[in-house]
């Protein structure tokens, strides 16, 4: 249907997120062919692959593990201190059951450890950790927003993470990374605190700026490989472990997943009555004033005598005549009532009797879908016939539609020369997402030579 240099659809998920932020208005002008994938930065995205590439050693990674190790320390106390501190407090006040209240609000703070994990990890997940937490209305108060959060799983997640970082892996981070940052650094300065006084540095004794130089050459590179790949080691599984206690579950990805879904057909939603609203004032506004100018252009014209005057007025006659023609086909294509009014099969029917080569329809839908559904049908097949005319070099055209086991399929095929891709042209990159986001998709089949043939799936109701 499209020229050999046209597109590949094979857009990433992510690419299709945002692809509901483009304007969804079919392109007339465009090619099968959403924007191309943009490829992801390169490189490790864990301390586990970085360990096992040669570049480890001059890489930012063994730093990372360090600053990941160094501060879980103060993180570590601070958790321990202030669970300790209100556990005691709780306690203390029990008996006048302000201590039974505070107890309550435990989950509360494993949920702010949790929050400020999940960010620290990065240092080590590139990915970071997703939250497991759910969504909150923005309507709730603050109040049914703490009471939400200190019932979530997450929550108590959180916490018990605190009481493991403050008991367990505070104290081993101090004592690794800090035996490591501190020989280091005095192996560093080895050659001035040798050039004052006499030092010892294990078996060794240096009494001179030079022993302490050569002791910085010999021994120094050799404990920096050998620290930074321990301490990317366990940096690593304190990662892993935060990332198995602070990471969302099964049926927490699932519900993440269907807000997504949700949020993606809001936009949906959003865009199509933003297209209902221009398409009104449209018609309801600019339309009707162009009408009133024919109108009043024409009477002119009957009552001008021949002349220049005329003549000019009859030429101005006839642009307003065009450009509210133009207007009307510009409605059509933004909102055509013949969608609302009759469903698809008619709004496809009128769009193909406007084609410049004959079109054969066949379609077998029983009754009306969603609007949704069919509003990207049709976009889909406005579009896909406008690339059939100005690209394919068709004779004949076919469009098909059937429902398949709950799913809405539509099929646009031509004769023509065939050699259409996906992914370097524009004209359906909108359309392709917003069949993502109900559930569908959108693949062409072109071998050079042809035929070219469009196909479009789409489930015949909106997901939960």
């Amino acid at each position: 249907m499209d020229s050999p240099k046209t597109v590949e659809m094979a857009a990433t998920p992510s690419r299709r997120v945002l692809g509901l932020l483009l304007p969804v208005f079919p392109r007339r002008s465009g090619r099968f062919a959403p924007s191309a994938p943009q490829s992801r930065p390169g490189g490790p995205r864990t301390v586990w692959g970085a360990l096992a590439s040669p570049r480890y050693l001059i890489s930012s990674w063994p730093w990372r593990s360090y600053a990941y190790l160094l501060t879980s320390v103060p993180v570590g106390a601070l958790a321990i201190g202030v669970l300790v501190g209100l556990a005691g407090l709780s306690a203390l006040l029990s008996p006048i059951l302000v201590g039974i209240l505070m107890i309550s609000s435990f989950p509360l703070i494993g949920g702010a450890i949790g929050w400020l994990e999940r960010r620290r990890a990065g240092l080590m997940l590139v990915d970071g950790i997703s939250s497991p937490h759910a969504k909150l209305p923005t309507a709730l108060g603050l109040r049914e927003k703490l009471k939400f959060r200190r019932r979530e799983q997450a929550s108590m997640r959180g916490l018990g993470y605190g009481f493991v970082l403050g008991v367990l892996i505070w104290p081993l981070s101090a004592l690794f990374a800090g035996v490591s940052v501190t020989t280091l650094v005095i192996t560093l300065g080895a050659p001035i605190i040798a050039d004052g006084d006499e030092m010892g540095m294990g078996p060794w004794t240096l009494n001179s700026a030079r022993e302490g130089f050569v002791f910085l050459i010999l021994f120094g590179p050799v404990f920096y490989a050998v620290s930074s790949y321990l301490l990317g080691v366990i940096a690593g599984a304190e990662a892993s472990l935060a990332k198995a206690m602070l990471g969302p579950r099964q049926d927490e990805l699932q519900r993440n997943l269907a807000e997504l879904r949700r949020s993606r057909l809001d936009l949906v939603d959003a865009f199509e009555t933003e297209r209902v609203r221009i398409e009104r004032h449209l018609h309801d506004g600019v339309q009707q004033r162009l009408v009133g100018l024919t109108m009043t252009l024409g009477l002119a014209e009957l009552d001008l005598p021949e002349g220049e005057g005329r003549r000019l007025v009859v030429k101005a006659h006839a642009e307003a005549e065009a450009a509210l023609a133009d207007l009307r086909a510009a409605v059509r294509g933004i909102h055509p009532r013949v969608l609302v009014d009759h469903g698809l099969e008619a709004a496809v029917r009128e769009v193909a009797d406007r084609m410049p080569l004959p079109v054969s329809l066949h379609f077998t839908i029983p009754g009306r879908l969603p609007g949704p559904i069919e509003a990207a049908a049709y976009f889909v097949v406005s579009e896909a016939l406008a690339n059939v005319a100005k690209h394919a070099q068709a004779s004949t055209c076919e469009v098909s539609g059937w429902v398949d086991r709950e799913r809405l399929v539509i099929s646009v095929q031509d004769d023509g020369v065939g050699g259409a891709k996906l992914g370097a042209g524009t004209g359906l990159t909108g359309l392709v997402t917003r069949l993502d986001a109900l559930g569908g998709t959108l693949d062409v089949d072109s071998p050079p030579g042809g035929p070219t043939r469009l196909r479009m799936e789409c489930p015949c109701r909106l997901g939960d």
